[in-house]
């Protein structure tokens, strides 16, 4: 008797708990939106330097591996279908998934999922926070320059399009959040 009233009581705990993670990942979604409104489009690629990448890592860092490939799938879903989430450069929607963009925008998932989940599993410093975001870059790469390949059919090409003018800014990319997250673990572990 005594465990169906406690089982009871867990109920409510529980669906707060599922509603304030479920919360969590819609934000992080948003974040990632936010971040995609910082965009410079360049003339000699259809591929655009913005803020999404960051908010991607970041989202992954600070969530963890499965919060944040929910996050980022529910972020493919709602720019899947039509809501203004995506660079502001592009088509929008389902066009923009298949586009040259559209690589990028696939592996975001599986950036943040191999980010959060090598960090997840290490001291929470910064050290290993950029290598974690190292290791999310290396991910987001393979996809994009892959789909651009696809696209083109010349890897010559898709190498010019999708990575040299990108490079300098992913490192700062990843350094910045690499550096907010170990901040915000060493904030958390010191309140706890």
């Amino acid at each position: 008797m005594a465990k169906v009233a406690t089982q009871a009581l867990d109920r409510p705990s529980r669906s707060l708990e599922w509603v304030k993670q479920a919360g969590i990942v819609i934000g992080a979604s948003l974040v990632v939106a936010l971040c995609a409104r910082v965009t410079v489009p360049l003339p000699f690629t259809p591929v655009p330097l913005t803020l999404q990448n960051f908010g991607v890592l970041l989202v992954g860092l600070l969530l963890g591996s499965r919060r944040g490939f929910a996050a980022l799938a529910l972020y493919l879903v709602e720019g899947a279908s039509g809501l203004p989430v995506f660079s502001p450069a592009g088509p929008g929607g389902i066009a923009q998934i298949i586009g040259p963009t559209g690589g990028f925008l696939m592996a975001y998932p599986l950036v943040a999922f191999t980010a959060g989940w090598i960090y997840e599993r290490t001291a929470r410093r910064f050290a290993w926070a950029a290598l974690a975001g190292f290791a999310g870059e290396v991910v987001l790469f393979a996809g994009g320059l892959g789909w651009l390949f696809a696209l083109t059919h010349s890897l010559s090409l898709a190498i010019k399009w999708g990575l040299y003018w990108f490079l300098f800014a992913e490192v700062i990319k990843i350094l910045m959040a690499a550096g907010f997250s170990a901040r915000w673990n060493r904030k958390l572990s010191s309140q706890g």
